[in-house]
Parts: structure tokens; C-alpha cells; sequence
């Protein structure tokens, strides 16, 4: 199964918080998972820490660090998903998590979030 972890996800698992459900640490450690991180929450990391959000803990650099060691795969943003954006009913407001909702829905591949107004979105985006 192939796995696009919005931002939350990827950081929780990353540090092993008690956040993360045990449902979405399942998933994520199954060994049958591709298990990827998109550029897109790279982006959204490195904005929000150099804003000095409070809720943005470590860098963007640090951020890549982690889900490259975790052996996370990358998935690049592109034109396509740019376009498939075009098409999306807006149900959600926040550009990251529309663009995750267009990689996930482009490539195809689940989103694991646990943002509950993304699953309006239908079959590929799953509430962990």
C-alpha cells in the first residue's frame, strides 16, 4: 500500500509521539507499505518554523533529516498535481493539505491524516 502522511502524521511518527493513533503506526510500519513525504510538507515545515509557530518544533532541514533516516520516500510536487488542484471541490481551505489532497488522489496513493474535514474528500484520504 502505497501512503502519503500529511504533515502531523509525519512529524508524530517521526518522534514517536503518543499522538500518533496505533492505527496509522500499523500502517506505517507494515511491511508491505510505501510509506512517502511530500515536498509539499517540507514546505509547509519551513514556512511555519520560520515564522516562529510555536506548534512547528523543528526545521525543515531537520524535518528531512528525520524522514530520510526513517526511510520515508520523497514525493516531488509537479505540474499535474498543481493542476489536479484546479478540479478539487473546495471542501478545505489550507493549500498544504489541498496539494496533499491532490498528490494522493494523482499518483493514487492513501492519505493518512488527522484532519477529519479532509475526508470529505472521499476513498483516498484515510482518518487515522
Amino acid at each position: 500500500m502505497r501512503l502519503l502522511l500529511d504533515t502531523h502524521i509525519a512529524l508524530w511518527a517521526v518522534v514517536d509521539s503518543p499522538r500518533l493513533s496505533s492505527r496509522a503506526r500499523e500502517l506505517i510500519l507494515a511491511p508491505a507499505a510505501e510509506v512517502y513525504v511530500s515536498a509539499t510538507t517540507i514546505w509547509e515545515i519551513s514556512i511555519k518554523f520560520a515564522l516562529g509557530r510555536g506548534n512547528m518544533p523543528i526545521s525543515g532541514a531537520n524535518a528531512v533529516d528525520c524522514f530520510t533516516r526513517a526511510g520515508y520516500f520523497r514525493l516531488p510536487m509537479t505540474w499535474e498535481h498543481a493542476l489536479a488542484i484546479e478540479s478539487l471541490p473546495l471542501l478545505h481551505a489550507d493549500p498544504f493539505d489541498r496539494m496533499l489532497v491532490a498528490q494522493s488522489l494523482s499518483e493514487p496513493m492513501i492519505l493518512l491524516t488527522n484532519d477529519g474535514t479532509l475526508s470529505a474528500y472521499g476513498d483516498t484520504v484515510l482518518m487515522v
